[in-house]
């Protein structure tokens, strides 16, 4: 079910800071921003050689719950097939919704739960994972 690590995403109350830091850090500006009620609520980075996604979100624009300190601010997602049948098949093993199924564009779909020892567990669709591990076939 599980195919690997593919996002993982940090909450953060200064996103403008927290990026300008990880900018310099990284040696590169991120590949994606978006922008919510008229402020940047999320920037994400690739990075290393099979181009993980480090994403970072402004605590104001996070789902009731996400970011506090009972599930920590970090949520790392595995890449799967199918969100919805992955996020049924945590469900069934005693896991509780945190974030439904949610289409995030394009070739991106997550949801999350919180696993039965409270830590918070997010799968995710992306087509970026899929083409770097097809590009990594070819090499």
């Amino acid at each position: 079910m599980l195919r690997g690590l593919t996002t993982t995403n940090f909450v953060v109350d200064d996103l403008d800071s927290a990026v300008t830091w990880y900018t310099e850090l990284l040696g590169i500006e991120p590949y994606f921003v978006r922008e919510a009620e008229g402020a940047t609520a999320y920037a994400e980075f690739r990075i290393g050689d099979f181009q993980h996604e480090l994403g970072f979100i402004d605590r104001r624009f996070t789902p009731p719950g996400r970011g506090s300190t009972e599930l920590g601010s970090a949520l790392t997602y595995w890449a799967v097939d199918d969100v919805q049948a992955a996020y049924q098949r945590l469900l069934s093993m005693g896991a509780t919704p945190h974030e439904d199924v949610t289409e995030r564009g394009p070739g991106f779909v997550t949801a999350s739960v919180v696993d039965p020892f409270g830590n918070a567990l997010g799968v995710m669709y992306n087509q970026h994972y899929l083409d770097v591990v097809e590009s990594a076939k070819g090499s």
